[in-house]
């Protein structure tokens, strides 16, 4: 439950906080850090327009997908408190219920009939197979230095001891924020300030959305910015008490924040055809921690 809460309650600021930095950085003074919020409530208000063209799937899928986000939010831990829903291989439930709304996010461009909302169905299908392998290859090499399935028992029994399990813990926070990145259409595979339909990916893919169901979609990437940065908090906090580890929590969300912030502000975007080779080199870094996981279980022959 501790987990759910804190989630929501970062999520309010984490887009805020990476739009303030980005603004800081080319020296504007920009939004307030709550403005991606006073956007959502307006939306809320708003009715959906639907087109003629669409069907039953298009208005279903911002709900869906805003579900799936959430439900994947209940199984993250948070320090040594399981979260809501823990069983073994949780983390695979967390994967697939993420794919699950990603696909209705999917086959509602497509529902639309527009070529250029097709496209960037197409591209986010392409970046979500592609990062998958990565999070499998992290979470399975936990589990394996561990011997745990399970979120909650990966983290609290993952003890950071040597200089080995600290370069693991390392390079798969480094895993976890990309995949946050590139399912959250970032930099440098997307620019969620673009129009032009050309090089767009999430953003040309609710187009047609509009009002409540626009919020809805909008409302799901604020907490999946702050999901997988509680994935990374969890991978360094181990079980210490509470009141070190709440503000640790809220400390690691506003430097993840901070981090896109930066990144953004400093990165250009790459070209469309790079995309797909970045996103594979996460693959074989998840495979180095694979590795070191085979080290530390002296499974390594």
């Amino acid at each position: 439950m501790l987990s759910l809460i804190f989630i929501i309650l970062a999520s309010i600021f984490f887009t805020g906080i990476i739009s303030r930095t980005k603004s800081i950085s080319s020296g504007r003074k920009g939004p307030g850090v709550l403005q991606p919020i006073f956007d959502v409530i307006r939306l809320f208000k708003k009715g959906a327009v639907y087109s003629h063209t669409t069907s039953f799937v298009f208005r279903i899928a911002p709900t869906i997908y805003f579900a799936s986000v959430f439900m994947a939010i209940l199984v993250v831990p948070f320090g040594h408190s399981q979260g809501i829903i823990s069983f073994s291989g949780d983390f695979i439930f967390f994967a697939y219920i993420l794919g699950i709304g990603k696909f209705f996010n999917i086959i509602a461009a497509m529902d639309t009939g527009s070529s250029f909302e097709g496209m960037g169905a197409s591209r986010e299908a392409l970046y979500s197979m592609l990062a998958e392998p990565a999070f499998f290859l992290v979470m399975g090499s936990l589990g394996l230095i561990t011997g745990h399935s399970s979120f909650h028992e990966i983290y609290t029994s993952l003890h950071l001891g040597s200089s080995i399990t600290y370069s693991i813990a390392t390079l798969a926070a480094f895993v976890l924020l990309m995949i946050a990145m590139i399912e959250n259409s970032r930099m440098p595979i997307d620019d969620p300030k673009t129009h032009l339909e050309l090089t767009m990916i999430h953003e040309v893919m609710i187009l047609d959305n509009s009002g409540f169901d626009l919020g809805l979609i909008l409302t799901a990437g604020y907490l999946k910015f702050a999901m997988y940065s509680a994935l990374i908090f969890n991978l360094f906090v181990g079980t210490i008490s509470y009141e070190y580890a709440i503000p640790l929590f809220f400390a690691t969300q506003f430097a993840m924040a901070v981090l896109i912030g930066i990144i953004e502000s400093f990165m250009a975007r790459t070209r469309m055809n790079h995309n797909a080779q970045i996103i594979v080199v996460l693959s074989s870094v998840s495979l180095l921690i694979f590795f070191g996981a085979l080290l530390i279980s002296e499974k390594f022959i």
